[in-house]
C-alpha cells in the first residue's frame, strides 16, 4: 500500500502533510481577518463579527467563547481589556464560526456544478536525500470535483477526518502512486 508513511524525513525528506496544505488554501480563500486579535482594530473586527446578531452570538458561545454579553459590552466599549485566554477564545471561537459560515459557499465555488477546481500537487523536496532513496514523484494537476469531504472536515477543524477525506476524496484520483503527495512542500489552487 503505498500510502500513509510511518517514518517520513527519515532519509532527510521535507514537506508537511497534503491536508495541512489544502487546509491552508481553504484558510486563504476563507478571508480571516487578517489584523491580529492582540491589536485593539482586530479585537473589535472579531467581536463585531461574532455579536452582531443573537444567531452569531450563539454560535459563538458553541464554539467557546465563555465570557458574559457585560464583559463583551465593556470590551466593545473600552472600559475592559480582555485576558490572553480570553483572546484566545475569542480567536478560536471567530475561526470556528467564520468556518462554519463560509463552508456552503465555499464548497460551492470548488465544486462549480461539477465542474470542479483544478489543484495543483508540489511534490515534496527530496533535496537533502540521497540519491537511492529518491522516490520518483512530480509535479501534478488534477481536478477535484468533490470536494464535500474536505470541506466539512475543514469547517469541522478535524485533522483526522480531512486527512481521510485527502486521501479517499482527493489524491486517489492521481492513480497508483496517490501515496507520494501524503506529503508536499505545497497545495495550489484558486476558486
Amino acid at each position: 500500500m503505498p500510502d500513509r508513511n510511518l517514518e517520513f524525513g527519515k532519509f532527510g525528506a521535507r514537506g508537511i502533510k497534503g491536508y495541512e496544505a489544502a487546509a491552508r488554501q481553504l484558510d486563504s480563500l476563507a478571508n480571516f481577518i487578517a489584523t491580529p486579535v492582540t491589536q485593539r482594530r482586530g479585537m473589535m473586527a472579531r467581536l463585531h463579527y461574532l455579536t452582531r446578531t443573537d444567531h452569531a452570538k450563539a454560535a459563538a458561545r458553541a464554539a467557546g467563547l465563555k465570557v458574559t454579553d457585560r464583559t463583551l459590552k465593556r470590551w466593545a466599549e473600552g472600559k475592559a481589556t480582555p485576558s490572553k485566554k480570553s483572546l484566545a477564545q475569542l480567536e478560536t471561537a471567530y475561526r470556528h464560526v467564520r468556518r462554519h459560515n463560509v463552508a456552503r459557499h465555499l464548497l460551492q465555488r470548488l465544486n462549480r456544478q461539477g465542474r470542479g477546481t483544478r489543484v495543483e500537487f508540489h511534490p515534496l523536496n527530496q533535496s537533502q536525500v540521497t540519491r537511492p532513496h529518491q522516490r520518483v514523484v512530480s509535479y501534478r494537476t488534477l481536478n477535484v470535483r468533490r470536494w464535500d469531504q474536505m470541506v466539512q472536515a475543514w469547517a469541522a477543524d478535524d485533522d483526522a477526518a480531512m486527512d481521510e477525506a485527502w486521501f479517499d476524496g482527493i489524491t486517489v484520483d492521481l492513480g497508483s502512486d496517490y501515496g507520494a503527495y501524503e506529503y508536499v512542500t505545497n497545495i495550489g489552487f484558486a476558486a
